[in-house]
């Protein structure tokens, strides 16, 4: 390479850089210390597996969805409570638990399984045990779903 280019393309690098630093950067920090993305709800995360009544109704509308994806030929077992029930915020919640499935082709097998459901009422817990106002955001854990 030339020196010429050589300088070029340090000069061209400094210049991105101080773009980057003094330009991009303080407005990126500046709209993530906004209320931008700020969501204000009564139901607060919380790191530590909770119970209360919205994640029994969360793991109670995880069950109903569960049960009405399998095949009528696949015997299922709910337990009474999750293993883990986790509030994230905003009527968000992650339901761990298990469940016994059976038909007549398997044996019995527990799968420990991991729902994300969120209430869409926010606030409003009026309608909390209709599951129209839930809606699974993932499920893993169980074959064929």
């Amino acid at each position: 390479m030339k020196p010429k280019k050589l300088i070029l393309l340090a000069v061209g690098l400094i210049l991105l850089y101080s773009l980057q630093s003094k330009v991009v950067q303080p407005i990126l920090l500046e709209i993530a210390a906004s209320d931008l993305f700020l969501v204000e709800s009564k139901d607060e995360a919380n790191p530590m597996p909770i119970s209360n009544d919205m994640t029994a109704l969360a793991f109670t509308q995880c069950n109903s969805y569960i049960n009405s994806k399998l095949d009528s030929d696949t015997t299922i077992s709910f337990p009474s409570q999750p293993t883990n029930a986790w509030s994230i915020g905003n009527y968000e919640y992650i339901i761990n638990a298990e469940v016994e499935l059976s038909s007549k082709d398997a044996p019995n097998a527990v799968h420990h399984y991991v729902c994300r459901i969120q209430y869409s009422n926010g606030d409003d817990l009026a309608g909390a045990s209709d599951i129209n106002n839930w809606s699974i955001e993932g499920l893993t854990g169980l074959p064929d779903l």
